[in-house]
């Protein structure tokens, strides 16, 4: 079984909170006992983008860890992604949402859970639920 991680799985196990990063841990092992892990590109992307945060460190640690980096997106990705995208500006508009806006990497990082794993870990399961509701979540 494979797993997919969202970023923010990864930012909490790197937390100076150690209920949180222990959390984190606990989710991630029980999730690579289950099976290979694996994150998108977009996720490789905001990981290595926080401050003070060397490519190469999250290289290291991705090796170390044995998670994969899926580098290529493929076109039902990208189409699933726009469709999911577009639903969620239609939603945004209708409710006249305030709030902060979603990302498209929030989409593609869906999309390719559900294309690659047919799973996500996650924090942020509000988003995935509506965005993508085939996609099995698994929160911690």
């Amino acid at each position: 079984m494979i797993t997919a991680v969202d970023t923010n799985v990864f930012i909490s196990l790197w937390s100076e909170d150690e209920t949180l990063s222990s959390c984190a841990q606990q989710a991630l092992d029980r999730a690579g006992d289950a099976g290979a892990l694996i994150i998108s590109a977009p996720v490789y992307c905001e990981l290595i983008a926080a401050p003070g945060r060397k490519r190469e460190a999250v290289d290291r640690f991705l090796e170390d860890t044995g998670v994969a980096v899926d580098w290529g997106i493929s076109e039902p990705v990208w189409r699933a992604a726009g469709v999911a995208f577009q639903a969620y500006a239609v939603r945004r508009r209708r409710q006249m949402e305030t709030g902060p806006r979603r990302l498209l990497a929030d989409f593609l990082i869906g999309a390719h859970a559900l294309h690659a794993a047919g799973r996500l870990l996650t924090m942020d399961e509000g988003l995935y639920e509506s965005a993508f509701p085939a996609l099995k979540l698994i929160r911690f």
